[in-house]
């Protein structure tokens, strides 16, 4: 089966637990703890596969148990992992969270065998089985030296490359893909000012930073307030419906993949924008965005 799509990154097991009530560090609240597939490339593949694209994933998993696991869950809905590192010696990643109706409390990352891995999980490339001419979705969890080869590889200099950071700790690595000419940056407003090594009050300035900076394109997000696409002379912001919220993690790869679908599909500018804004509210929402 020929991939829509390729997802690059972090694939892994996530364990959150979430309250229906504001928490504050040190909160001892009931809840509901779930253990569901995760990883920002895995989040991206899964709402793009709810889209009806097909998508492949390029990443580092265990042959342990939960690595086994992992490729049973993604497989059954419907991924390519023909393409997965497997390691012998590498466990399969993990990440926790805990969220209440403030947002994220508290979070940690677990991507150490997706680091290991290094350019492994790139030997399809290599090895000619993949090509770039599909979109290539990549997360900030692979490391600064990996996503430093992949801005500069020639094979990738007119891929259109979707990035996103992962985490505001791991904005700063997507500096690679700056004067990357095809590439598009989706980021919130805290990640736009790390890489700029500034603040912002509106999504529209950080745009405007961004592509000073030397982006190709970008999309900056701030929660609920106005979001900000916009490229060499071309801007646009909107915003995002108001809903309740009732899940954090995932939004924003969620507002990624329902955007490059729509794209995809020969969507314009406009038009992509409002599904991946609606997307992302129907997903904060607790309801199955379409």
């Amino acid at each position: 089966m020929t991939p829509d799509i390729l997802c690059i990154g972090s694939v892994l097991w996530d364990v959150i637990g979430r309250a229906p009530r504001h928490m504050r560090v040190g909160s001892d609240v009931p809840g509901r703890i779930a253990r569901l597939p995760g990883g920002v490339a895995m989040n991206i593949a899964m709402t793009l596969r709810h889209f009806g694209l097909t998508p492949a994933l390029l990443t580092a998993i265990g042959r342990d148990n939960e690595g086994d696991e992992l490729i049973r869950a993604a497989q059954g809905m419907g991924l390519i992992c023909d393409y997965v590192y497997r390691s012998d010696d590498l466990p399969t990643d993990a990440y926790m969270a805990i969220e209440g109706a403030n947002g994220v409390i508290a979070a940690i990352a677990d991507a150490h065998s997706l680091e290991a891995a290094g350019d492994k999980i790139l030997s399809p490339f290599t090895s000619g089985d993949l090509g770039t001419q599909q979109p290539i979705a990549i997360d900030g969890n692979l490391t600064v030296t990996l996503l430093k080869s992949i801005a500069s590889d020639p094979m990738f200099a007119d891929a259109d490359l979707r990035i996103a950071p992962a985490s505001p700790g791991k904005a700063e690595r997507l500096l690679a893909f700056m004067g990357h000419s095809s590439s598009t940056l989706y980021v919130n407003l805290e990640e736009a000012g790390l890489l700029c090594e500034t603040s912002f009050e509106t999504s529209n300035a950080a745009a405007a930073a961004l592509l000073k900076r030397g982006a190709a394109r970008v999309l900056i997000t701030d929660g609920a307030g106005p979001v900000t696409e916009a490229s060499s002379g071309y801007s646009q912001t909107r915003l995002p419906p108001t809903v309740q919220v009732k899940r954090v993690t995932g939004a924003g790869d969620t507002f990624m993949a329902a955007h490059i679908a729509t794209e995809i599909r020969g969507a314009d500018r406009t038009a992509s924008l409002e599904r991946a804004l609606n997307a992302a509210a129907t997903y904060v929402s607790g309801e199955t965005p379409s």
